[in-house]
């Protein structure tokens, strides 16, 4: 699990602002001897199973823009209804954050997925779960694909000026009739000549009012559901793209979210990223990767919400005494914690399986299902301690409730999530 090769470290220069190995080096001892990590945080850099001093660096490089460039500004992007994607991403983008695992001759880091979590699990410190859910369809939902079919002028277009951050990027797959079921799409991309004339639309499409590019699926022949559609590369300039609204919703509020229509949009035939008909597979290759981002993400907030909520019912006082020595209260934080510890160990056992090049979508589909459950009963259990002020939207256990509620709905439902392990455990009706 360790880096790749030293040639790599050295070129991490966005990080340690400097091209030197010896450098980035001293950077990650000086984050072995960091006094930020939480007091119940599990790991440190000398005893982690599969971060190395380098994962650590990355991580501290991370916390130090959040706290200077993001958290500051949380409260009022969250009123306002949309964060400034272009000026954020260009921020990460030249902190080398958006494409730690992708080719270096694409302005990636050519680092391994586990950096991606890494990453994934640091912007959990973001205040809201807006920003990173933005992020991380950036970094693990719209460019995988692109990053790992993708022909090479498609990535000088569209791939290196997302990790450069000088482009927002989108994903369309779901529509009004077809969420967690991607199968039953109905945008249609018909051939003629070089270019393919889009019809059609997608809903809850994150970035959607500011992006620059769509990682649009859509049907590209009347062929098998799985095997007649395609990924393209569409700009969101093209005449015919129509944002229709930007769509109202209970949580992640900073993070904006887009119906779109296509009305004969035309895209030239080289967008398609990989070969035609290959879609379908490519979007659930996708989904490893976005699942475990999603869950890496999700960890890092409900330990933060744990410790807030301690610090709160210790000095909160009910009956002459800390909310907190009641014992059911500090019982319930104690199996809250466990079951965080245990959703980190699956994550990270199907991190390292991942970058072995091991199919781990049964326990990617595993840990999204516990992260979705987890977060509902994490966020009530600490939300209720807090009483009335929980209730509140003064604190972030209240906003976590109302954000967290996403992860058992996007990315596939827990239905969907529970239909995939009974495929792999051979128990659905044939």
């Amino acid at each position: 699990m360790a880096v790749r090769a030293a040639g790599q470290i050295a070129g991490i220069c966005h990080l340690c602002r400097s091209s030197t190995l010896g450098s980035f080096r001293t950077l990650c001892r000086n984050v072995s001897s960091s006094k930020h990590t939480p007091s119940n945080a599990p790991e440190t850099p000398v005893d982690h199973l599969i971060y190395t001093p380098e994962h650590f660096a990355l991580k501290e490089s991370i916390k130090k823009i959040i706290d200077q460039e993001i958290n500051p500004h949380v409260d009022q992007w969250e009123s306002e209804g949309k964060f400034p994607a272009h000026k954020v991403f260009k921020i990460l983008g030249n902190a080398g954050i958006l494409g730690v695992n992708k080719p270096v001759e694409y302005g990636g880091l050519g680092l391994d997925f586990s950096y991606s979590v890494a990453v994934s699990e640091e912007l959990g410190n973001i205040r809201c779960g807006g920003i990173p859910m933005a992020i991380g369809v950036q970094t693990d939902m719209a460019t995988p694909a692109l990053a790992r079919f993708g022909s090479d002028e498609l990535k000088k277009e569209f791939l290196r000026p997302s990790i450069l951050g000088d482009k927002v990027a989108c994903l369309g797959v779901s529509e009004v009739g077809a969420g967690s079921d991607v199968s039953s799409i109905m945008t249609k991309a018909v051939r003629k000549g070089e270019e393919y004339v889009i019809n059609g639309g997608k809903m809850w499409t994150t970035n959607g009012t500011q992006a620059d590019w769509m990682c649009l699926l859509a049907n590209t022949s009347d062929g098998p559901p799985h095997r007649n559609k395609s990924l393209i590369c569409l700009p969101m300039s093209l005449p015919g793209v129509h944002i229709a609204r930007q769509i109202d919703k209970m949580g992640m509020r900073s993070s904006d979210t887009a119906e779109v229509f296509f009305d004969d949009v035309r895209v030239p035939s080289k967008n398609v990223i990989g070969q035609e008909g290959m879609g379908f597979t490519y979007q659930m290759l996708q989904f490893q990767e976005e699942r475990l981002w999603a869950v890496a993400n999700t960890l890092t907030t409900m330990d933060l919400i744990i410790q807030e909520t301690i610090d709160y019912t210790r000095q909160r006082k009910i009956f002459k005494m800390p909310v907190l020595h009641h014992q059911t209260v500090h019982f319930r934080l104690a199996e809250l914690q466990t079951e965080v510890e245990l959703l980190r160990s699956l994550l990270h056992r199907a991190t390292a399986l991942f970058i072995r090049g091991n199919d781990v979508t049964k326990l990617a589909s595993m840990a999204k299902l516990k992260a979705g459950r987890l977060a509902r009963e994490l966020g009530d259990s600490c939300l209720q301690f807090w009483g009335g002020m929980g209730f509140t939207n003064d604190v972030l256990v209240s906003r976590f409730y109302r954000d967290s509620r996403l992860i058992s709905i996007g990315g596939g439902a827990d239905e969907v999530m529970l239909g995939i392990i009974c495929k792999y455990m051979d128990t659905l009706p044939k």
